[in-house]
């Protein structure tokens, strides 16, 4: 009797252990839509209010930071109802970390300056929510993202007046930054887009794309996503997905004039095999290696200006090496507006240099680095972060971005080592 109870306790919970897992893999199939969406809308919000601004009503920025917030919010709420394990608690530090230098830096400086604290806080949201979602959700929030922003792409290079019809750049940014049109720009196409003589470019058309995305910085960025996305999930992608996220990034490339993600692009070909037997550590070198390129470059070419990568990085290390001494214990926040196109030293203005210092260990340390696509992730998420801040701003915090930049992240660290609380492991689906 008690070899037949054994047995039947047995089956019991061998059947148990086998729904589960028959569950599991029915969960894996399903769409997680709020996940879904709130990725999709971190790339796509900024054309849809464009299109509502040209064609309905016009809007101010406090339609664009609403946007911004519901985002956020919603993104908080999910994660909160998933519930905050362990495993969490790297991002939910950082933070909090960038809450109490938000708080020290507005009360020294007298004024309320939350920009550095908006940033992490996208960098939480979406980590949170690529952690939670599932494989076929976050391929679709990838495929979908790309598909649009392509096809937007194509009615820029056909026709920009069609293009200019439905979202009308310019005056968008300038009834929601207060940035009006120059007198010779009567093309509707944001500005900063227009292209120079002096300008790297392919010549397929005459100004930089700017895509669903409006502006020409984010959409080359975004092509800098695409890249990170595809080393880290090459192995999982089928033929369909590789082809259009190669074609969407190829021709970004060829109209964007980008030559950070051009180079960047290059050195994740070469990545897909390098990165993989390298430690994840090594990021941790990688900033402190960029910079002081940067100061060679600055040695050897101390007259470099313009609109060229010698230039870019002689115009970061001036700044850096003009730095206020107040600046760097965040003394000098009002100054921040003048450092927008220089990434470390807008970061030491906006966050003192223990933010930096925090921002440099969570992109470095917080990736994931078991597997061999999880140190592709995080080799090309640190090269990413740290060139693009030596050459370029502030664009690579903006939610258009780390948006899915941060969702791809938060996936990759979960995606094969789930959550457990009380030895159970967290359900990803429900």
């Amino acid at each position: 009797m008690a070899v037949a109870d054994h047995r039947a306790a047995t089956f019991t919970v061998a059947g148990t252990v086998a729904g589960n897992r028959l569950d599991a893999a029915g969960g894996a199939s399903r769409t997680d839509h709020t996940v879904l969406w709130l990725g999709l809308l971190s790339v796509l919000y900024n054309g849809i209010l464009a299109f509502i601004n040209h064609n309905i009503v016009p809007l101010s920025m406090t339609h664009v930071a609403a946007s911004e917030g519901l985002i956020m919010t919603s993104a908080i709420i999910y994660i909160l109802h998933k519930g905050i394990y362990e495993t969490d608690l790297p991002a939910f530090l950082f933070l909090l970390f960038t809450l109490i230098v938000t708080i020290y830096v507005s009360v020294l400086n007298r004024m309320l300056f939350i920009d550095h604290f908006r940033n992490v806080l996208i960098i939480f949201c979406f980590t949170g929510l690529g952690g939670w979602s599932n494989e076929k959700t976050m391929k679709l929030a990838f495929r979908w993202a790309s598909l649009v922003v392509m096809i937007f792409l194509i009615f820029e290079i056909v026709s920009v007046p069609f293009y200019v019809s439905i979202v009308h750049p310019s005056d968008y940014f300038a009834n929601t930054r207060g940035l009006l049109p120059l007198s010779y720009n009567t093309t509707g196409l944001f500005q900063n887009a227009l292209g120079f003589p002096e300008r790297f470019s392919f010549g397929i058309i005459d100004h930089r794309s700017s895509s669903i995305f409006l502006e020409q910085v984010s959409l080359a960025n975004f092509c800098g996503v695409i890249a990170v996305y595809l080393i880290s999930m090459w192995e999982k992608l089928g033929r369909w997905d590789r082809l259009l996220m190669i074609g969407t990034a190829v021709l970004i490339l060829v109209t964007n004039d980008t030559r950070t993600m051009l180079i960047f692009c290059f050195a994740c070909i070469v990545g897909y095999f390098v990165f993989p037997k390298i430690p994840k550590n090594f990021n941790l070198a990688l900033m402190p290696l960029i910079v002081a390129a940067g100061f060679l470059v600055y040695v050897l070419k101390p007259n470099a200006t313009g609109d060229n990568f010698t230039g870019r990085i002689n115009l970061t290390m001036k700044k850096i090496m003009e730095l206020d001494p107040l600046a760097v214990l965040g003394l000098s926040v009002d100054r921040v507006a003048e450092f927008a196109d220089s990434g470390y030293v807008y970061l030491i203005y906006a966050a003192t240099i223990f933010g930096v210092i925090a921002l440099w260990l969570f992109v470095c340390l917080f990736p994931a680095g078991r597997t061999a696509a999880q140190r592709r992730c995080a080799h090309s998420l640190s090269l990413f972060i740290f060139l693009n801040m030596m050459i370029g701003g502030t664009a690579v915090f903006s939610m258009k971005i780390a948006g899915l930049l941060w969702f791809v992240v938060g996936y990759m660290r979960f995606h094969d080592s789930p959550r457990i609380r009380q030895g159970h492991p967290a359900d990803v689906l429900s």
